[in-house]
């Protein structure tokens, strides 16, 4: 009887064009270093004038589904971010440096990290992912009351 092997922690990744060079690397750090299934939700090539709304759609749709983490890039971060943010379930932040990241986690409890292609070094952009992902939420109750807050908001306003 063999032993079983435990199964991959999980993540979805998805970019524009802007995103798309360092989405390559984040994938194959988290599967060849980090021991992650990373799946990729696109872009699968890359397009100077695709747009990041439909990749936060799909990365966005998944999350939803599966409830695994969500890691999103464009070229600043920030429009990926806004688009993941409209849809119920998501909370998306811009990692722009490892203290961001880690409160993003501690503090907010976000499930998907957003990254700028063309702003952070690829070295930089490694570090931040494995802050974010090897940081747990804190759980403290006035972190719990605001997210809780966040949720009323959310389905006070989702159409």
């Amino acid at each position: 009887m063999s032993e079983e092997q435990p199964m991959p922690k999980h993540v979805i990744i998805a970019a524009d064009h802007a995103g798309f060079k360092m989405k390559n690397l984040v994938k194959n750090m988290l599967e060849n270093e980090m021991g992650y299934a990373a799946e990729d939700v696109g872009a699968e090539e890359f397009v100077e004038d695709d747009d990041y709304p439909d990749y936060a759609a799909a990365l966005a749709k998944r999350v939803q589904e599966t409830r695994h983490p969500g890691i999103a890039l464009c070229g600043s971060g920030i429009g990926i971010c806004a688009a993941l943010n409209k849809y119920k379930g998501i909370t998306a932040g811009v990692g722009f440096n490892l203290q961001a990241a880690e409160s993003m986690k501690t503090d907010d409890d976000t499930n998907v990290l957003c990254l700028a292609g063309r702003l952070l070094t690829d070295d930089y952009a490694r570090a931040i992912v494995r802050k974010w992902l090897e940081t747990p939420f804190s759980g403290l109750e006035r972190h719990t009351r605001r997210l809780e807050k966040i949720k009323k908001i959310e389905e006070q306003n989702f159409v």
